[in-house]
């Protein structure tokens, strides 16, 4: 098994932790549930595809981390279709679950089968991508999404020489054409992405050093639903045929997740651009999130610039830790209760930290952590 799928010392502690919780039997539906051993409670784990791996790590990684602790564990994944997901939510409920974590598909699609969770006493965890427009989610785990996008519009800058690592200025001064993408407009993480990378680009935009020669700044203009990497491509496509036909060239494009890089960086390269940051007509900058790795062997060749790096192992441990708590009938530990109003409450959270990933930092970020390994980086394929 590859390594970033192993359990960490954290979750190995939560199972010697959730050992003698005694009590009520399987299928009690969340309701009474503190005097019950972890072999007699199921967890409900809802995850929206299996088309990335990273939400294929993120399944792997809780449904251990919790079978390690003792639960039965029901994991689905729902191909990006949102009514499957909203009829595997409602067998988990009607199958008696315990507790529930979801990464929502659409974090506004599922208000019935929450409802429904609520009236049988069932806790419900927000994994990821924050459920919208309910009362009936009881926590969120998830990493600093405005940061996430504050680190990829200063990863653009960076690519561009108009900034050093450190932040201090670079010796570029442009004007760079550049253009931006976003996330799918149904996920409340896009916002704040698109968002972050905004603001952190606007005063360069203001000062004439950074062009969006599409005139696309608009987050409904720049978003690709389900954050598909076809349909990013064909955005790209569009742009390049429709803003850079009269021989001007792409310096840099804002991506906000590795598969739209991808997907970017295919029409790019179609296009002549590459293949690699440094060649005669050369590879935008392009950003990314996720660290998948196709993306990190496109970066270890020079191809894509960087990724943010969101450490799911971590993520899945909160996870966790929040059914635990709910569980023996506390509240899990947030760090975070302003942030996150999902339109009908803020929702409390715990937040964790991101890394930028350029070239130089794969070894010492991905693979000397143990998230990738250096073959699984030379072949671009996950062992």
């Amino acid at each position: 098994m590859s390594k970033k799928l192993r359990l960490t010392a954290l979750g190995a502690a939560l199972a010697v932790g959730l050992v003698g919780c005694g009590g009520e039997g399987a299928g009690s539906g969340g309701a009474g549930t503190g005097d019950a051993a972890p072999e007699d409670l199921s967890i409900g784990v809802a995850m929206p595809t299996e088309t990335s791996e990273r939400w294929i790590a993120d399944g792997t990684n809780v449904k251990e981390q919790l079978e390690t602790a003792g639960y039965t564990v029901d994991l689905q994944y729902a191909v990006d279709d949102i009514p499957t997901q909203s009829q595997q939510v409602d067998q988990m409920i009607t199958q008696g679950a315990d507790a529930l974590i979801v990464a929502a598909i659409d974090g506004t699609a599922l208000s019935s089968q929450l409802q429904a969770a609520a009236d049988a006493g069932i806790p419900v965890i927000s994994y990821d991508r924050l459920i919208r427009d309910t009362e009936n989610v009881d926590f969120y785990v998830s990493f600093d999404n405005y940061k996430v996008g504050v680190a990829q519009g200063t990863a653009l800058l960076v690519g561009l020489g108009l900034l050093n690592k450190d932040g201090s200025p670079g010796t570029a001064t442009g004007p760079f054409n550049v253009e931006l993408f976003a996330g799918s407009l149904d996920d409340n993480n896009a916002g704040f992405f698109f968002d972050g990378a905004v603001d952190t680009l606007q005063p360069f935009i203001d000062k004439g050093q950074l062009v969006v020669k599409s005139g696309q700044t608009g987050i409904e203009q720049a978003a690709i639903l389900r954050w598909q990497q076809e349909t990013a491509q064909r955005r790209m496509e569009d742009l390049l045929t429709g803003s850079y036909n009269d021989g001007s060239r792409v310096d840099g494009v804002l991506s906000p997740y590795d598969g739209i890089s991808r997907g970017i960086i295919t029409a790019l390269q179609n296009a002549g651009y590459g293949p690699t940051l440094t060649s005669a007509n050369p590879m935008p900058v392009v950003t990314g999130q996720d660290a998948e790795i196709a993306s990190v062997k496109l970066i270890a060749d020079g191809v894509q610039s960087s990724t943010v790096f969101k450490d799911t192992r971590l993520l899945a441990e909160q996870a966790v830790a929040a059914a635990e708590a709910f569980l023996e009938g506390n509240e899990p530990e947030a760090n975070d209760t302003e942030t996150y109003d999902n339109g009908v409450k803020v929702v409390p959270s715990y937040l964790l930290e991101i890394q930028t990933v350029y070239a130089d930092d794969i070894q010492p970020v991905l693979v000397d952590s143990g998230y990738w390994t250096a073959d699984e980086v030379a072949s671009g394929q996950a062992g």
